[in-house]
């Protein structure tokens, strides 16, 4: 098999995953995956795709990602593993789309206005 490439986004982050043939070693950006995400929450949105088309000792996963906070990245990982699953195999689209793991997420922070106090909130108006 050669190596699947497939890219994923959630807010300002960019995930580039690259699936390989292998023994389920997952690595983000040349750590270890329980290294670069702590918590066991986000491990398991990275391994979500694996889990519910069960492949999780199957392939080695390479994942170069960028850009927001850990959970975007986590987000974007786990949508590009979900498109490459769906490369290996089109049955597992069935599976993988119930659960919104095909979505983009296209919520994005909103810019921040010129003469406002944030993006919505106004500076407070005082009649005197």
């Amino acid at each position: 098999m050669e190596v699947i490439h497939k890219i994923g986004r959630r807010k300002t982050a960019v995930a580039r995953v690259y699936v390989s043939t292998g023994t389920g070693n997952i690595t983000v950006n040349k750590k270890d995956v329980q290294d670069y995400f702590s918590t066991g929450t986000l491990q398991y949105k990275v391994r979500q795709p694996l889990n519910l088309t069960g492949n999780n000792e199957s392939f080695d996963i390479k994942v170069n990602v960028y850009g927001g906070g850990i959970t975007g990245q986590a987000e974007a990982i786990r949508l590009a593993l979900s498109r490459a699953m769906v490369e290996l195999d089109a049955e597992n689209r069935t599976t993988l789309k119930p659960e919104g793991l095909l979505t983009r997420d296209p919520r994005m922070v909103e810019r921040k206005k010129f003469g406002q106090k944030k993006a919505r909130k106004k500076f407070q108006f005082s009649k005197r």
